[in-house]
């Protein structure tokens, strides 16, 4: 007879959000690096971003020599790289077997660092290849995007795209440590500084009408970029990510409930459609409008809260629609593949109400079909 035997894994999962952080008055980095003088640090920098801070190298470098000089045992930096940015770089295993080359090369061992400095696709691309690497050397993510600090560098997934399907091949594994400066937001287009507050709009909805209401309040104040309303908002809807993750009992998602999927499966399929021309973060937003309106035409969410989501959204300046939705045969080949991704019974999360939701298991492509298309923007008379 088969023997069992359940056990759990401690694992930390290590959460800062600072300014400046090559400052070097500034301790973030150094006290997830501290106590290891013996081993070696290797960093990955989005060619935006490195094109945007053409120093963040040369910074590193003396971030990491002033401290150590005063007396602090951290790893030697053995190499900076970059790497191509956007969804691109998780298009190909290319960024990954940079980060396989490197570590090999290098000599990073699985108590050495691999540092990823990027949005949310290259942290997914970068993470991949450091967690296959030694079946996972100590990743370190410094987000630069709206979306990648107040959602994506909170999960325990890497992964990259395949088949013409988001996230075919990834892994899970908890990060060493994930530090946000508010400083990379600056220089980011207002689309991309945009985009990435349907997560923030998403999460609200679930799980903290409050902060909903925060960000309705404040949409003007973000849309102007007012770092004191925008800060809170992506720190709060970073803090709820956090907490679901290391707190729902299924991190790794061996469940077919994925509550933090509300408006994913749509996005995805909507992404791909579009040969990612459709940001994730504008994608999110198509899906948690189209996923509203189906609830409210089987009954089971109030107009009025769908139409003030919606209207949330379009005063933080994203989308609600898209031609896309209207090849709504395309688009639901996104629910099999979602279904597939969840390893089973097909869930979607459908909100009730503010702070509240629940899990469908069918999705009628006849609603589906008359959501998407209530979406759609009157042509005026």
């Amino acid at each position: 007879m088969p023997q069992s035997r359940s056990f759990q894994v401690d694992c930390q999962h290590r959460v800062a959000f600072t300014r400046d952080v090559f400052d070097p008055a500034n301790p973030a980095l150094a006290e997830v690096l501290s106590q290891s003088a013996e081993r070696r640090l290797i960093a990955f920098v989005d060619e935006g971003v490195a094109h945007t801070h053409p120093d963040l190298g040369t910074r590193l470098e003396q971030y990491l020599a002033t401290r150590t000089h005063a007396g602090e045992a951290l790893p030697s930096l053995r190499m900076i790289e970059v790497v191509s940015g956007g969804e691109a770089s998780k298009n190909s295993m290319s960024v990954a077997q940079q980060v396989l080359a490197a570590t090999d090369l290098h000599g990073i061992d699985r108590k050495s660092f691999v540092l990823a400095i990027g949005g949310g696709a290259v942290l997914d691309a970068v993470g991949f290849g450091a967690t296959i690497a030694h079946r996972g050397v100590r990743l370190i993510r410094l987000p630069t995007t709206t979306l990648a600090m107040d959602d994506a560098a909170m999960g325990v997934k890497n992964g990259i795209n395949h088949f013409g399907k988001k996230n075919f091949i990834g892994t899970f594994a908890v990060p060493w440590a994930v530090i946000a400066d508010e400083l990379f937001l600056h220089t980011l287009t207002d689309r991309h500084f945009l985009s990435g507050f349907s997560e923030a709009v998403k999460i609200a909805c679930l799980k903290d009408p409050a902060l909903f209401d925060a960000i309705e309040r404040d949409a003007s104040r973000i849309r102007a970029r007012d770092y004191s309303a925008a800060m809170p908002i992506i720190a709060r809807s970073a803090t709820l990510h956090l907490d679901h993750i290391t707190q729902s009992g299924d991190p790794f998602e061996l469940c077919e409930a994925r509550p933090l999927d509300f408006g994913h499966w749509a996005a995805h399929k909507l992404e791909s459609l579009s040969d990612y021309a459709i940001t994730h973060g504008e994608a999110v937003a198509i899906g948690i409008a189209l996923d509203c309106e189906y609830a409210v035409l089987s009954h089971l969410l109030d107009a009025e809260i769908a139409a003030r989501i919606r209207n949330c959204l379009h005063a933080l300046a994203l989308p609600t629609w898209h031609p896309l939705l209207m090849r709504v045969d395309h688009l639901a080949q996104g629910l099999e593949e979602f279904r597939e991704h969840l390893g089973g019974q097909l869930t979607v999360t459908h909100l009730r109400s503010m702070g509240s939701a629940s899990e469908v298991h069918e999705i009628d492509h006849a609603i589906l079909a008359a959501a998407a298309a209530a979406l759609a923007p009157r042509a005026s008379p």
